[in-house]
């Protein structure tokens, strides 16, 4: 609890804590718009493939002509990041590829890195992380969105003396979403088409979060920060409210829904019926854990803590998250304590491409959130063993072969390019990490 003073002494000794902000979008935005509000912290480098988009990003948030005047706005993410005595670099682009060169790039030059980019980070995070720490620089998870938030409530848990049973956060879930393609998203988010093209909400983006690929992702995060493990089937997506945590979130031999515990998962804000769940955590995160002995659980009952029926499992969470909001978090961690707040230390979790639909020979992927296939989690291993395709690298691939509706897309049904950069990291990533197979 010393972040703000320790930032406090950088700003009075004239050296404030310099951040290269990569993608200016919302999760950007959001940063952008603490800035003038915490004094010794800058951002002097923007960069973006639209530069005129993240001047007017800076306005949007409340920047002054004199702040948006005294920074430098370029597309020339490796340039930025090897010049200037830059501190940190958040990497909030969203492209697993791009997000994996900007990351190794700031490792190179001696810079922390924040990965806001979680789709990079599921694909390669493992190795990018390991290569962070042997080059003496931190590699971190985002605060403010759900993996980061989910991690420091299981070290928490952990570091009291509790066992994690399960750990994840809420969404908005029904099985026919895993179907839903861009076209059909703006429904189920209670909006037309023309709205949120008015409000600049971009269809396959959103629509990633809808069916379950942004879930799998994140949930993947959690596992191989934390070393946790994935449900063997992908992810269940349990209705459940914040009081019916303990009693739902539990292995099955207690009543619960899970096959065992240390699992992570996914709670729904919706029955399957599609009426809402009575208290859902729909935006945030949540830990349940099990009491060591009968002394805590006692206590459990005394603090008024839910519980389920034995008074041995119990839950803490947090009901919402404010993603860029409270990026600082992560900045000030890495650059000031040299701290991550989440980082991979294994690889527990793998997110698979699966067909949406009959998918045919010749048709060309079109990745997270689109039309063509949605993201499962599944255990590392059997991610591995089965050669599936990773949702991180299922873009513009052509199809050699036909994929029945909802069958795993694997390495032998497409065409690629060995010798491509982010496919080379990621084997390379599996390689380094096959001892934990």
């Amino acid at each position: 609890m010393n972040l703000f003073r320790l930032l406090q002494a950088r700003a009075s000794a004239g050296k404030p804590v310099r951040v290269a902000l990569i993608g200016a979008g919302k999760f950007g935005s959001m940063f952008l718009a603490q800035v003038p509000h915490t004094p010794g912290l800058e951002v002097p480098i923007i960069v973006d493939i639209d530069r005129d988009r993240a001047r007017e990003a800076c306005r949007t948030v409340g920047w002054d002509a004199e702040r948006i005047a005294a920074t430098v706005f370029t597309d020339d993410g490796a340039r930025a990041i090897a010049g200037g005595a830059m501190d940190v670099v958040v990497e909030a682009t969203g492209n697993p590829a791009v997000g994996i060169r900007h990351a190794r790039a700031a490792i190179a030059a001696g810079k922390h890195i924040v990965m806001v980019n979680v789709e990079a980070d599921v694909l390669a995070g493992p190795l990018l992380a390991e290569e962070a720490r042997k080059a003496g620089v931190v590699y971190s998870l985002a605060y403010g969105d759900q993996p980061a938030l989910t991690a420091e409530m299981v070290d928490w848990a952990r570091a009291t003396g509790f066992r994690v049973v399960a750990a994840g956060k809420g969404t908005k879930y029904l099985p026919a979403y895993h179907d839903v393609t861009p076209d059909g998203v703006w429904q189920h988010y209670g909006l037309t088409a023309g709205e949120a093209q008015s409000a600049g909400m971009n269809p396959q983006m959103f629509n990633s979060f809808l069916d379950g690929t942004k879930s799998a992702i994140e949930m993947a995060a959690i596992a191989n920060a934390c070393g946790l493990d994935v449900p063997t089937d992908g992810l269940l997506f349990p209705p459940c409210g914040v009081d019916d945590l303990p009693h739902i979130m539990r292995p099955r031999s207690r009543g619960g829904v899970l096959e065992r515990s240390g699992l992570v998962e996914v709670v729904s804000s919706l029955e399957r019926d599609g009426r809402p769940v009575f208290r859902d955590l729909r935006w945030g995160v949540y830990v349940v854990l099990e009491a060591p002995n009968d002394y805590a659980a006692d206590c459990f009952r005394q603090y008024g803590l839910k519980t389920d029926s034995s008074g041995r499992f119990a839950a803490m969470y947090k009901p919402y998250h404010l993603i860029g909001l409270e990026l600082n978090i992560s900045v000030l961690a890495a650059a000031l304590r040299g701290e991550a707040t989440g980082q991979p230390y294994g690889f527990r979790g793998d997110v698979a491409a699966v067909a949406k639909r009959n998918l045919h020979a010749g048709e060309m992927l079109d990745g997270e959130g689109g039309y063509t296939v949605w993201g499962k989690l599944l255990p590392a291993a059997a991610s591995l063993k089965a050669g599936a395709l990773p949702i991180g690298l299922a873009h513009r691939l052509k199809l050699k072969h036909d994929v029945a509706h909802g069958t795993v897309v694997r390495w032998s049904d497409v065409e690629f390019d060995a010798n491509n950069e982010t496919i080379g990291v990621r084997k390379a990533m599996e390689t380094a990490f096959a001892k934990e197979r």
